[in-house]
């Protein structure tokens, strides 16, 4: 199955992340769990390369939804690429999107997944407008 992303979705970001032996499970290999930490490296390595670095007497970013959908198992040893892409920025949210491949199999998407983020004033604990230099990285 090949997960595709539409056209309305913007890439942003692209990193690489090691399997480690300590991601498996019994059943020899990586643990569901473990695919929201490697969708969750790349929303933070992303975030932190825009300057986006929260603050908890500021604003930042909060997730309030994710999902992974599982299309082939990874296993160790070996090496994802992650591709982040975003879209649908609204008045306090925008939605972040993950493809997970194996380096060494170019194309082919193991896991795909995402999550909603809505920009907090941590003081408050309430939403608020999503800053203009976030709404133009993600429009």
């Amino acid at each position: 199955m090949k997960f595709e992303i539409p056209e309305i979705k913007k890439f942003v970001f692209e990193m690489r992340i090691p399997i480690r032996w300590g991601d498996m499970d019994a059943m020899g290999h990586v643990n569901n769990t473990v695919y929201f930490r490697y969708l969750e490296t790349a929303r933070i390595e992303w975030m932190s390369g825009i300057g986006c670095r929260p603050h908890p007497l500021g604003e930042g970013p909060v997730i309030v939804n994710a999902f992974c959908n599982f299309y082939k198992q990874l296993e160790y040893p070996g090496e994802v690429l992650a591709k982040m892409y975003v879209s649908d920025p609204g008045r306090t949210t925008f939605e972040t999107w993950c493809t997970l491949e194996r380096t060494d199999r170019p194309g082919l998407i193991d896991a795909a997944g995402g999550a909603t983020t809505i920009w907090v004033d941590f003081q408050k604990q309430k939403a608020c407008p999503l800053p203009d230099w976030m709404r133009l990285i993600v429009s």
